[in-house]
C-alpha cells in the first residue's frame, strides 16, 4: 500500500479521491529553455511523500538536484546542466559539465582519472554521462496496491573500429516512498572483448554535509588514495563547514556486505533543522560493485561528498590494466546494477 500522509492507502482508496494519481505522485517531462543547458530533456519525479528529484534525460539519464521535504539533497555546481554539445572530453575536461547532482555515471569503457591506456588517450570519467538516451518511456504502474512511477531508455556507447556498448537504466520510485531506485543492464553488443569501468559518482550536499555531519559505512578498513589524503584518514567519516583552500581528499573503503549481499553507506546530519536531524544512504550489490570511494570535498564552493559505489578505482584505465583489475565484457555479455538512494539511517 501506499504511505501518504502518515497513512496505508489502497488503489482503490486512492481512486475515490483523486482523478489521477498525478495529484500526489508521478513524472513529468519538462525541457531547460535558457543558457547552456537550453534543449535539455528531463523529468520531474515526485513520491508524494515529500521526496523529488530532476532527471537529465540528455544526461545520460543522471539524477540531477533533488530534495525531500524542501530541504536539498545532491551539490550541485556552478556548470549547471550543460547541454551534451558542450562536452569536452580530453584530459580533465569533463569538470566543465559536471553539475554535481545526486548520481553521476561514470563509463561505460573509462571512469576515473585521465591516462593513456595501451596509447589511447582517455578523459576524466568516461562520456556516457554527457549521452541523450533513446526510446525513452516515462510513467505509473499499479503492482497490486502499490503505485510505482518509473523512466526508463537506452544509452550507447559506441565508435567505429570501437566499442559497442549499450545501457538500458530503468530509475523507480514508489508513491509513499522514500527511495530512487536505478537498475541498469550493460551490453557488449560488439563482436571483440571491451573494458568496462562503471561508477556511480553521488554527491551529496548542503544541508545534508553540514558542520557536524558524519559518514557511516562499518568498513573494515578505510585507505587514503594519495598524499593529500593521508593526514586526513583520522577524520575521514566526519565533516565541518567549509574550509577556505581545501584539496580533496579520496578514500577507499573496504565495507562488508549484509546477509542479503548488499552494501550499505549512510550520511546522517544530527544537528539538521535545529536536531531534527536528516539522514541519506546509498545502498548496492556487492558482487556488481565491489568498491567504494569516498570523495571529500569540502571546500568553499565545491562543498560536498561523493559516496562512489564502483567495479573499479578512481586512478584510471591504464592503472586498472596495470593492476590487472580492470574488467572486460566478451561480444554479447552483460552485467545488471542495482543501485537504491534512500532518505534515513540505513545503518545503526
Amino acid at each position: 500500500m501506499a504511505r501518504l500522509y502518515g497513512r496505508d492507502y489502497t488503489r482503490h482508496d486512492l481512486a475515490r479521491r483523486m482523478g489521477l494519481m498525478e495529484q500526489v505522485a508521478g513524472i513529468r517531462l519538462i525541457e531547460f529553455a535558457d543558457g547552456v543547458g537550453r534543449g535539455v530533456r528531463a523529468a520531474l519525479l515526485r513520491t508524494g511523500s515529500g521526496l523529488s528529484a530532476t532527471i537529465l534525460i540528455d544526461r545520460g539519464l543522471d539524477i540531477y538536484d533533488a530534495d525531500y521535504r524542501g530541504a536539498a539533497l545532491a551539490w550541485v555546481s556552478p556548470t549547471g546542466p550543460k547541454h551534451p554539445a558542450y562536452f569536452e572530453e580530453p584530459g580533465r575536461g569533463w569538470l566543465r559539465s559536471f553539475y554535481g547532482g545526486l548520481v553521476v555515471t561514470c563509463g561505460l569503457s573509462s571512469a576515473g582519472a585521465p591516462s593513456v591506456d595501451q596509447g589511447e588517450a582517455l578523459g576524466l570519467h568516461g562520456r556516457i554521462s554527457h549521452t541523450p538516451a533513446s526510446n525513452v518511456h516515462t510513467g505509473g504502474i499499479w503492482q497490486g496496491d502499490d503505485y510505482v512511477v518509473f523512466i526508463e531508455g537506452d544509452l550507447r556507447e559506441t565508435r567505429v573500429f570501437g566499442e559497442n556498448l549499450l545501457l538500458h537504466r530503468r530509475i523507480e520510485a514508489h508513491a509513499g516512498g522514500k527511495t530512487i531506485s536505478i537498475y541498469d543492464t550493460v551490453r557488449n553488443e560488439g563482436f571483440q572483448r571491451v573494458p568496462h569501468m562503471m561508477l556511480y559518482h553521488c554527491n551529496f550536499g548542503f544541508p545534508v554535509i553540514d558542520d557536524g555531519a558524519r559518514l557511516v559505512t562499518g568498513a573494515r578498513s578505510v585507505m587514503p588514495r594519495d598524499d593529500d589524503a593521508r593526514p586526513g584518514i583520522g577524520e575521514y567519516d566526519r565533516f565541518t563547514g567549509p574550509i577556505p583552500g581545501y584539496r580533496e581528499q579520496v578514500f577507499y573503503h573496504d565495507i562488508p556486505a549484509g546477509s542479503d549481499g548488499y552494501v550499505t553507506a549512510s550520511i546522517v546530519n544530527p544537528g539538521f533543522n535545529g536536531g531534527e536531524g536528516l539522514g541519506v544512504y546509498v545502498r548496492y550489490r556487492q558482487r556488481e560493485l565491489p568498491r567504494f570511494t569516498e570523495w571529500k570535498m569540502i571546500g568553499e564552493d565545491v562543498y560536498c561528498v561523493g559516496l562512489e559505489p564502483a567495479n573499479c578505482l578512481v586512478e584510471g584505465r591504464a592503472k586498472e590494466r596495470e593492476r590487472g583489475t580492470l574488467q572486460f565484457l566478451d561480444p554479447g555479455e552483460e552485467r545488471s546494477y542495482h543501485i537504491e538512494i534512500g532518505i534515513g539511517q540505513a545503518v545503526a
